[in-house]
């Protein structure tokens, strides 16, 4: 496939294809960046920052809608995931990040067993259930990545972009049978530590992470 030079915004969270992302956006880059991307209908990257960048691949996003502009400037917006791409290399020229990149695509089209779609369907229903996560959107049973429709609630950064970059629908549903358990049991553990998590002066949980 051809490249092709796209805008992108670094940040520390994966976005998957067809899957919704509100951001707020408030540096003075990203608002030229954004802007540009409202005006001409075009899409941005959003890549995983790392403390040393920016991982070596991401998914393209447009804007659905524009739900707030402050007077200074500031947009709350709503995006949708994409294309997948690989990032070649970064660019300078700009006020914000660019990169040239090349959209990819599944390599493997077999038909996913209905049995593994089933399995992956319960562990999704059983994973949501035991933590009482409330998507911010039903997953899409009819997308035929339905893989990253049921990802949507993992909180795992990395395994997100594990997930996005595998080629295989029939192995992400794999992948994501046997870590749904694990996504139990790290949430579970978070919310453990919210709970007893040491409060300041004001009865309000200090800090905690980075």
């Amino acid at each position: 496939m051809r490249e092709e030079l796209l805008p992108l915004f670094p940040l520390p969270l994966v976005l998957f294809p067809r899957t919704p992302l509100p951001l707020h956006i408030f540096e003075e880059r990203y608002k030229e960046m954004i802007g540009q991307a409202i005006e001409d209908g075009s899409e941005f990257g959003i890549v995983m920052a790392r403390n040393n960048g920016v991982v070596n691949a991401g998914c393209s996003a447009n804007v659905l809608e524009v739900a707030h502009r402050y007077s200074d400037g500031r947009l709350d917006i709503v995006t949708r995931g994409q294309r997948r791409f690989e990032l070649l290399e970064l660019v300078d020229g700009q006020n914000y990040l660019r990169g040239r990149v090349r959209y990819f695509d599944d390599e493997e089209f077999s038909p996913v067993e209905e049995d593994l779609r089933r399995r992956a369907l319960e562990g999704y229903a059983q994973a949501v259930q035991a933590t009482g996560q409330d998507a911010e959107t039903k997953p899409l049973l009819e997308d035929p990545q339905l893989s990253f429709q049921l990802a949507q609630i993992l909180s795992d950064v990395d395994m997100r972009q594990q997930l996005l970059m595998m080629r295989s629908e029939t192995e992400r549903l794999k992948q994501l049978l046997q870590y749904f358990p694990q996504h139990v049991k790290r949430f579970q553990h978070t919310e453990l530590i919210r709970e007893v998590a040491p409060k300041n002066g004001h009865g309000k949980h200090l800090p905690f992470g980075n």
